[in-house]
């Protein structure tokens, strides 16, 4: 298993909706991953931090979430967005 927990964070408001836009296309496109056992980003107390929880089967299926997610709509707006995450594998 390859587990990712940590913040997604916005500086501003416009990075903000960025993400309130993007969002529900990027959870549904990545539950649907081969390899994908949960996935969940949620706004945490501070509208600006997103808590962030992926755990996926193993390295081959994180990997190919990871390259899939740089060309994705997702991954080209929210780039510039600061993340703050742990990977462990188990």
């Amino acid at each position: 298993m390859v587990k990712l927990s940590g913040q997604l964070i916005c500086v501003s408001e416009q990075e903000l909706n960025i993400v309130i836009k993007c969002l529900p296309e990027h959870i549904k496109l990545t539950r649907q991953e081969q390899g994908c056992v949960s996935f969940e980003v949620k706004q945490s107390q501070n509208p600006l931090i997103w808590d962030v929880h992926e755990v996926f089967e193993n390295r081959q299926s994180f990997e190919n979430h990871q390259r899939r997610i740089s060309g994705s709509v997702w991954g080209i707006k929210t780039q510039h967005i600061q993340r703050l995450y742990e990977i462990t594998l188990d």
